[in-house]
């Protein structure tokens, strides 16, 4: 090589679409774990001896934990490698699922899930390392891929714990859970497989670090209107799902608990529309599709009511709504996953954080508005909500261009 003559760049190594499912299909199992306890949570009371009261606990300090799991550790993605992390933690996430399936104690067992979920970041730092391997054309795609596996490990685990659970008892599901994490642990190394990291930001110290998430959101106010607007969409989603439960299993209506189960399984339909609804977005821009997805949301939302009073009815809107919600999250992620690779972590920690918030509040709001004005002050509730997801995307629409498509 001539002295003074610069290496001509190496080209980047992307992901292959193996890999690319790989990741999603782990980013399905380490989210599965928090949904395990939801529709075996009855039978793990019984066994410990507790009440429906106390063992509420052990969802509410998972959820908890977190959320203070994201603020924390989180950030580290953006000074170490995100291979690497996710590794650690979810080995760690291994350890603790093996001591709730093995937990002869109800404090045991509560303390292991509660740090099971301090230590579940590898669905939020996956999202980040994919988007610094993958061709910008294809960003959308690829994140709505990774969303997917999160709904389809939702789905799975709600359905799947409370089958294995009625045949096998409660412990198997988590047996079953350990094996799944176990497996994903174990090739985690080569799933995520890839070029040279991107630069890292200078190693300053770890209070430094948390400080410049807050720096970084300020700076970003795109970025923070993005995780309002998914805030309020995961909040409404939340909302929906509390209070139809108990809206199908009133006295008025008369439905069992597992017609609730059965209508959750249509957030399938995510599963096949949120990657081409992606794809779409790449094509027409993330700022211009969550509006037209928050509007389409909103005619859904506009339906609950006049539709909610039959199982079968009540099917339109929650398909318009389950098609389309999630790309309202996806094409809020890719206003900011298409930023410097070094900064894209502690974004998205402030953006996860606001909407872990946002699923707070319409967790409270959804089973108190229900509770007080039925299931016509639900549906009034989610409009509202609805209606604030569209302006807010009508104003980022306005105040923040889309890159140029090509």
């Amino acid at each position: 090589m001539t002295a003074g003559v610069s290496p001509a760049p190496t080209a980047p190594t992307y992901l292959s679409r193996t890999q690319e499912y790989a990741l999603a299909v782990t980013v399905a199992v380490v989210t599965a774990n928090a949904y395990y306890i939801h529709p075996i949570i009855g039978e793990v009371a019984q066994d410990f001896g507790v009440s429906e009261a106390r063992i509420g606990i052990v969802p509410a300090l998972n959820q908890l934990a977190l959320a203070i799991g994201i603020l924390l550790l989180l950030p580290l993605g953006d000074r170490y490698s995100n291979k690497s992390l996710c590794i650690i933690f979810v080995s760690a996430q291994a350890i603790f699922m093996l001591i709730m399936a093995l937990a002869e104690s109800f404090a045991a067992f509560t303390i292991a899930s509660t740090l099971l979920g301090f230590v579940t970041i590898a669905p939020y730092l996956i999202p980040a390392f994919a988007s610094k391997r993958v061709a910008p054309q294809r960003l959308g795609q690829v994140t709505a891929l990774l969303t997917a596996g999160v709904i389809f490990g939702i789905l799975v685990a709600r359905v799947g714990a409370g089958v294995i659970a009625e045949t096998f008892g409660w412990r198997s599901v988590y047996w079953c859970a350990f094996v799944l994490i176990a497996g994903v642990t174990v090739f985690l190394p080569i799933t995520m497989r890839a070029g040279t990291a991107p630069a890292k930001t200078p190693r300053s110290g770890y209070l430094a670090l948390i400080a410049s998430v807050f720096t970084l959101a300020a700076q970003h106010r795109d970025t923070m209107v993005s995780a309002a607007i998914q805030a309020l969409n995961f909040a409404a989603f939340i909302a929906t799902w509390l209070a139809l439960a108990l809206h199908l299993t009133s006295d008025e209506l008369g439905y069992g608990v597992d017609t609730v189960g059965y209508l959750a399984g249509i957030s399938a339909l995510s599963i096949l529309s949120t990657p081409r609804l992606g794809s779409w977005a790449d094509k027409v821009g993330p700022r211009r599709a969550r509006v037209i997805a928050a509007v389409i949301q909103l005619i859904g939302i506009s339906l609950f009511y006049p539709f909610g009073f039959d199982v079968w009815t009540i099917l339109i809107p929650l398909v318009i709504v389950n098609l389309v919600g999630p790309s309202i999250d996806v094409t809020g992620r890719m206003t900011f996953l298409s930023l410097e690779p070094e900064i894209r972590t502690r974004l998205t920690t402030s953006y996860i954080v606001i909407m872990f918030l946002g699923g707070a509040a319409g967790s409270i709001l959804g089973t108190a508005v229900y509770d007080w004005a039925g299931w016509g002050g639900t549906c009034v509730l989610l409009l509202a909500i609805s209606g604030l997801v569209v302006g807010l995307s009508v104003i980022a629409k306005s105040l923040w261009a889309d890159p140029a498509l090509k």
